[in-house]
Order: C-alpha cells, then sequence, then structure tokens
C-alpha cells in the first residue's frame, strides 16, 4: 500500500486514523475524477459518448457523497460544521463561519480521524 497520504510514519498511526487518511485521499480522488468528467462532457461533440461520460459523473457523485458521509460519521465537529453549510441557501461564507463559530464555542466534538 502506498504512503503519500500520510505525513506521519504510518506504523505509528493507529488504525482508525489510517483508513480516516485513506478516505480523505478517495474523497480528493473523486473529487479529481468528477473535475475530469465534467472537463471531458464539455468538449465531447457526440452526444452518446456525453450521455455515458454524464452516466459515470453520477457513480463519482455517489462514491463522492458515500466517503464525504463515512469521514462526517467519524469526526463530530466536521459534521457539525458541515450541517450549517450543506443544503442551505443564501450565502455559503456566512453560513461556514456561523457554523464554525457555533460548532466550537460549545466544545462540539473535536476529534477528526
Amino acid at each position: 500500500m502506498g504512503t503519500e497520504q500520510y505525513h506521519e510514519p504510518p506504523s505509528e498511526l493507529p488504525a482508525e486514523t489510517r483508513t480516516f487518511a485513506r478516505m480523505c485521499a478517495s474523497l480528493s480522488e473523486e473529487a479529481e475524477a468528477i473535475g475530469w468528467y465534467v472537463q471531458r462532457m464539455a468538449v465531447e461533440p457526440d452526444a452518446e459518448s456525453r450521455a455515458i461520460m454524464h452516466d459515470s459523473l453520477g457513480e463519482e457523485f455517489k462514491h463522492f457523497s458515500m466517503e464525504l458521509e463515512f469521514l462526517l460519521r467519524r469526526t463530530p465537529l466536521w459534521r457539525e460544521i458541515a450541517r450549517g453549510i450543506l443544503f442551505t441557501d443564501g450565502d455559503i461564507v456566512r453560513h461556514g463561519e456561523a457554523s464554525e463559530a457555533a460548532a466550537t464555542e460549545d466544545g462540539a466534538g473535536t476529534s477528526g480521524g
């Protein structure tokens, strides 16, 4: 297994931290794949090819969402902050600032993987 996702010696990290790091790496890879499909679809002239890419893009969205949910379930502070930002209307930055302030002022889950 590659160790490039670790910034500390893997042998010194607990199993749950190594799993967390792998899932973060997977999340990043899914985001990258989403970007690739969007770019490919933007320049692909063939409608059938675009339809196949669009289907593949949906799979990447699913994988990204599952990996994000996995990480959020294991990181209470992240989940609390995300809850105040995701699926809300209005100013994203303002929601982010308010959500972070609320989550950190009451000491909500400070563990992280």
